[in-house]
């Protein structure tokens, strides 16, 4: 096997990694909000127990979209064609806004939590 053909097989390799450790992110966090939902829903009947349970799944979700994206940058780190960059700038550009606005939502969510416990 020549050198590029290795770089290849790892590069593959390692997408596959980080592709699955980024959906298992997102899948843990979904299972663990969906758990507390239940839980927290079948105990509390308030609207407001369930924004820390956003809180938290919105971070999984940060997170798991970050790990995406680096599996698309070692996509294209061996010899990425025209397409492959012009595709990757698309994802990263809905992934970059999407992680800005879940990002966004999250800084919302914890003031509104943080001036609900101090006028508690």
């Amino acid at each position: 096997m020549d050198v590029e053909g290795f770089l290849r097989h790892a590069d593959e390799v390692l997408v596959g990694v980080v592709e699955v450790a980024g959906a298992l992110i997102i899948f843990v966090g979904a299972v663990l909000a969906a758990v507390r939902f239940v839980v927290e829903g079948l105990r509390h009947r308030t609207a407001a127990i369930f924004t820390p349970i956003r809180l938290s799944l919105g971070r999984f979700l940060t997170l798991g979209l970050e790990f995406q994206l680096a599996a698309d940058i070692l996509r294209t780190a061996v010899s990425p064609t025209f397409e492959q960059v012009g595709q990757l700038a698309a994802i990263a550009t809905i992934r970059t806004l999407l992680n800005y606005f879940l990002g966004r939502e999250i800084r919302k969510e914890k003031q509104q939590v943080s001036d609900g416990e101090r006028s508690a």
